[in-house]
């Protein structure tokens, strides 16, 4: 990305507020209205256009410039990383469905599961699997489709069951050490993994008991008779790309892997042929276009936005105010200022490992004012950007469960237990330290 910003100033956000307002606010009043689907009847891929357009009307470079600056911000290694993803979890997700393989998932997993535990188990599978993955959206690649099976099998509410798994992920995603967030944070703190891991579990442990008991007290008994026999060989894409994704392969590789294996499985159990293949890559992308549109649009948003100062004017600003928090206790604020720091943050870039990498540097002169640790600064970065990123309805977690199960985004995060849990959790334990 290019590096000449302009000063700080806080009104290059209005973008953002423009997005949020038409979206958001459409939904909302719609929704009100009785109208089904309010949140689908303008996609965010849309709204987002007229926030575009402001942004580059507030701008004082030419056009072209501006334009130049979108497609550097839309080009991220971390938007387009997550655009990859969206593509091939979209193409398997349908081969998957269409080769049998979320069938025999669905039906082993209800005949495992207790009536009354899937909700729960649901949670500890995508917090498992994300811990060991490092990355919350691969996490929910893995799992959608499954969990879509379930809704439709044990009559679940979709909305319960795409916030246990982003719950889940988001437990994984900020306590894995290969995640992105964690490697971000604890590298522009130069804190220890383990120890910004030891810092990290004292907050998390709790936020995710209590999470597991509202989601075990809402989940209730599901309605469904598993089937004796199940398709054990339905099984072995959903297997293979579970063991390979604990072992650390790369979750591109995960999913090119899960799409051929499931396609071998539908030849060899029903004549799946190339031509149905083919058909259903093209489906699952198709599927994700909205999502993989406003990934791309939103990190050319950001970019713009920071290049007027906009995410400049906010860090400026919650430093100062850190600074007028508590006077008489500097790690407290330094503390406060860093949470919020990074919660405003990925608020207006919708990506965790980006608000952290820009909002690092003020973190860290934040922490040395406030003689905190590094692992403790690391720590705070990576939660309370976490914590926002599971609350986004235009978040890429959300977006790719709505898009998979078949439910708005904002839907999405209603029972996002965790991440709400989380946020006050945080906040308490470090109260209590700073003493």
């Amino acid at each position: 990305m290019v590096n000449n910003a302009s000063a700080p100033q806080l009104k290059s956000l209005i973008p953002f507020g423009v997005f949020l307002v038409l979206f958001l606010g459409t939904g909302i009043v719609l929704s009100l209205q009785g109208v089904e689907f309010a949140f689908y009847q303008l996609p965010a891929s849309v709204a987002i256009i007229p926030a575009i357009v402001v942004a580059i009307a507030m701008g004082k470079s030419s056009i072209n410039e501006q334009v130049q600056q979108f497609i550097a911000g839309a080009g991220h290694n971390n938007i387009i990383t997550m655009c990859l993803i969206y593509l091939l979890a979209g193409a398997f997700a349908v081969v998957a469905k269409a080769t049998g393989s979320v069938d025999a998932s669905v039906q082993l997993g209800l005949a495992i599961l207790p009536e009354y535990l899937i909700i729960p188990g649901l949670f500890i599978v995508a917090a498992f699997l994300s811990t060991a993955m490092g990355t919350s959206v691969g996490t929910i690649a893995a799992i959608a489709p499954i969990a879509a099976g379930f809704i439709e099998t044990a009559g679940l509410s979709p909305a319960l069951v795409a916030g246990s798994i982003l719950s889940g992920a988001i437990f994984g995603d900020n306590l894995s050490i290969i995640s992105d967030t964690t490697i971000a944070s604890t590298r522009s703190q130069g804190a220890h993994m383990k120890d910004k891991f030891r810092v990290n579990f004292k907050f998390a442990l709790p936020a995710a008991i209590l999470s597991l008991v509202i989601f075990s007290l809402l989940g209730g008994s599901a309605d469904y008779q598993a089937e004796k026999d199940i398709d054990v060989i339905g099984l072995l894409p959903y297997i293979v790309i579970l063991g390979l994704a604990l072992y650390g392969i790369n979750v591109f590789v995960v999913l090119l892997v899960g799409i051929l294996l499931a396609a071998f499985v539908g030849l060899i159990t029903n004549g799946y042929e190339m031509t149905a293949l083919v058909t259903d890559i093209n489906k699952g992308f198709s599927n994700v276009q909205d999502v993989f549109i406003l990934a791309l649009f939103i990190g050319g948003l950001s970019e713009l936005v920071r290049q007027q100062g906009g995410l400049a004017a906010l860090t400026a600003k919650i430093k100062a105010t850190a600074s007028r928090l508590s006077p008489n206790n500097p790690k407290r604020a330094a503390g406060l200022g860093i949470a919020s720091l990074a919660f405003s943050a990925n608020f207006f870039t919708a990506n965790n490992t980006v608000s952290i990498i820009v909002t690092g540097e003020t973190a860290k002169d934040l922490a040395t004012d406030g003689k905190l640790t590094p692992a403790e600064s690391a720590s705070l970065l990576d939660i309370f950007a976490c914590i926002n990123q599971g609350l986004l309805p235009y978040g890429a977690q959300a977006l790719l469960l709505g898009a998979t199960i078949g439910i708005s985004p904002a839907s999405v995060v209603v029972f996002a237990f965790y991440p709400m849990i989380l946020f006050f959790a945080a906040l308490i334990a470090f109260w209590k330290i700073t003493k």
